[in-house]
């Protein structure tokens, strides 16, 4: 199953990204269970994240979700979960 992780970061977080990318990063390639991610962007800003998660079910998601160290830092002001059914690509 495919699911859309969007996050928007909280205003004037940049620093919490920075400082929780590389962890943020080893997560991913850790886990295995991500299919594209990438950041939602303002300009030239960083305002947000898009991760597509390939998973068991919205339960798995959810446990991503909760475990990134960009969740744990408190870097989102809100995280929304979708299935997503890819069509093109």
């Amino acid at each position: 199953m495919l699911i859309a992780l969007i996050a928007k970061d909280k205003p004037d977080a940049l620093q919490t990204r920075l400082d929780n990318r590389s962890a943020h990063l080893a997560y991913i390639e850790e886990t295995g269970v991500v299919a594209q991610a990438g950041p939602l962007l303002e300009g030239d800003a960083m305002i947000g994240s898009l991760i597509i998660l390939e998973v068991e079910d919205m339960t798995a998601a959810q446990n991503w979700a909760d475990n990134d160290p960009y969740a744990n830092a408190g870097l989102f002001q809100s995280v929304d979960l979708i299935v997503w059914k890819k069509v093109v690509g």
